[in-house]
């Protein structure tokens, strides 16, 4: 087999999931796109792997090594990645990235104007129930 057939599915897997970064909302399909980028990388590297495991002697299998690496790292950042999307869902009642960044931010969404005085009374009530 070519080298150029895995190269380019890698290249439409990994183009793939950019645009599933670039363009989603959901805080969970940027980490399944994160994970596709992740899944192109490594499959170029079994690929260019087996390549050059041709043309040369010795066959030092790097590539394969560095794939089983790259897949123990992202299996622990899907790991933790979930568990903080999932507490912030608990917390905020979203996934939404854009709805996250706008309350990070200090804007509110919910109508409630931030500089009245009234408005810092529920808050504090929210925040001594919490505690």
């Amino acid at each position: 087999m070519h080298l150029a057939y895995p190269a380019v599915l890698s290249a439409l897997l990994f183009c793939t999931g950019l645009y599933g970064v670039l363009a989603r909302r959901n805080a969970i399909l940027v980490l399944m796109s994160v994970e596709l980028m992740l899944n192109a990388v490594n499959l170029n590297l079994v690929a260019f792997d087996v390549w050059l495991s041709k043309a040369a002697e010795e066959t030092l299998h790097s590539g394969q090594a560095l794939t089983l690496f790259t897949i123990a790292i992202a299996a622990a950042e899907i790991g933790i990645g979930l568990a903080i999307v999932l507490a912030v869902h608990r917390n905020r009642g979203t996934a939404d990235i854009d709805k996250l960044r706008d309350t990070a931010e200090g804007h509110e969404t919910d109508g409630h104007d931030t500089g009245s005085p009234d408005s810092e009374a529920p808050a504090a009530q929210k925040a001594e129930a919490t505690a």
